[in-house]
């Protein structure tokens, strides 16, 4: 038996939201270059890492230790400034039946925005863990990206 759940996070950052959807949408590469959280990206499979046939191979760090898994985007909604992506493979085939990220940039009418970032995820078994690790890998992964774009 399985558990199915979904996380959610929304985290205050100081860039734009048309920063950080930019990054998303057009620079994904980048990601490794703004927190060491990430620790390589390359293009596994396709011609374009923004392409939603392409599949891009990760390695970070969560829950302390190195995670390899590869991620395809699924959707990409401009006017909502959201990106829907599939993890998969890697560590995570392990625990996943399935693992979707979805990222949303938000402008706030005082300055800066939210990132909320939202995990649709089922479980292999019920002796695996709701992905919390994960959850925090992104947050704080989010305030070092958001330094670095700031002084972009």
């Amino acid at each position: 038996m399985s558990l199915a759940g979904k996380l959610s996070i929304e985290i205050g950052v100081h860039a734009t939201a048309a920063k950080w959807f930019s990054l998303f949408a057009t620079q994904l590469h980048h990601v490794q270059n703004l927190t060491d959280r990430v620790h390589e990206t390359k293009l596994h499979h396709g011609v374009d890492w923004h392409h939603d046939e392409s599949i891009k191979h990760w390695t970070s760090t969560i829950d302390g230790k190195v995670t390899t898994y590869h991620e395809s985007i699924e959707s990409v909604d401009e006017a909502n400034k959201t990106i829907s992506y599939k993890l998969f493979g890697g560590d995570f085939d392990q625990k996943f039946k399935v693992f979707k990220l979805i990222f949303q940039a938000i402008q706030k009418d005082e300055g800066g925005s939210i990132i909320k970032w939202t995990i649709e995820y089922e479980t292999t078994s019920e002796e695996v863990d709701s992905p919390f690790g994960f959850l925090e890998f992104l947050h704080k992964g989010s305030k070092d990206v958001d330094g670095n774009l700031l002084k972009a």
